[in-house]
């Protein structure tokens, strides 16, 4: 559910929050406005837990240097969906990959340009929606997102159909989000955040909405089913699912993440998949 700041919620006259139904072309507009409003300041938050050139797949600090969930990525071209300020996407490149980052906010596709420059590791930057791609059929060798886009769009099946589209036979794509149990709990990362306050299986989206009611900020819940189901219909095999586990000593406190919440129940979900080959 929504961790965004305040300065945000300000700009975009957030007055309260609603619990319904936001078709694909509104939870877009939501999201567009949303991250292009609140670029700098989760980034002045945010910004020295991603890094500008580390591939962090999660508030647990799970880091693609060691996980290799994406296996080996030297010669590959590979889509980063929803990349931010793409610090994911130019650690691709330092590791000899031909990354492209994809985001829908100029907000923070103008950050990723500025830290392009800074870090003399420039990648290619795309502004576009996950439900549609824009990119040619087979296209790239890998596909990746770490907590962007799947969580915010109204249709995550046809991300998947997208992803599967552009993918080449054999490619793999790795993709993290809120654990689906998270949804049953408050973004309080304290003691009254471990009590369930809503069903599992409810999938009404949780929704931040002006004073006219429409929306702010959107975020959509599948269960874990739910996910696999749209994983398959894509056509995709489910190698694996990585539910990282909150590292000893690590005391970070990351929106709704933190020690406490983190060694009693999951916090992310990270779903491997690759395209079967003919």
């Amino acid at each position: 559910m929504g961790t965004g700041g305040t300065s945000a919620e300000q700009r975009l006259g957030t007055a309260g929050v609603a619990r319904r139904d936001v078709g694909s072309a509104e939870s877009q507009r939501a999201s567009r406005a949303w991250w292009d409003a609140d670029a700098d300041d989760y980034l002045a938050e945010h910004g020295s837990d991603i890094g500008d050139v580390d591939f962090v797949w999660c508030p647990e600090g799970l880091r693609e240097a060691d996980a290799r969930l994406l296996g080996d990525v030297a010669g590959r071209r590979v889509l980063e969906v929803g990349c931010g300020s793409a610090p994911c996407a130019r650690w691709l490149a330092t590791q000899g990959a031909e990354p492209v980052g994809l985001d829908l906010s100029s907000g923070m596709l103008r950050h990723a340009d500025q830290v392009n420059t800074v870090t003399g590791v420039a990648v290619p930057l795309v502004q576009a929606g996950a439900e549609r791609l824009p990119f040619a059929d087979a296209s790239f060798d890998l596909a990746c997102s770490a907590f962007g886009a799947v969580p915010f769009v109204a249709e995550p099946r046809r991300v998947m159909r997208e992803v599967a589209r552009v993918l080449r036979p054999g490619g793999r794509w790795v993709f993290a989000v809120n654990h689906p149990l998270r949804w049953m709990f408050s973004d309080d990362p304290g003691p009254d955040g471990l009590t369930v306050t809503q069903p599992y299986f409810d999938r009404t989206p949780y929704v931040e909405v002006d004073a006219a009611g429409l929306p702010t900020y959107v975020e959509h819940h599948r269960t874990l089913g739910d996910r696999v189901r749209d994983v398959v219909a894509a056509g995709l095999v489910l190698d694996d699912l990585v539910e990282p586990e909150w590292p000893e000593g690590r005391d970070t406190v990351w929106g709704q993440w933190s020690p406490l919440r983190g060694a009693l129940f999951p916090g992310t979900a990270i779903f491997v998949c690759r395209l079967p080959r003919p």
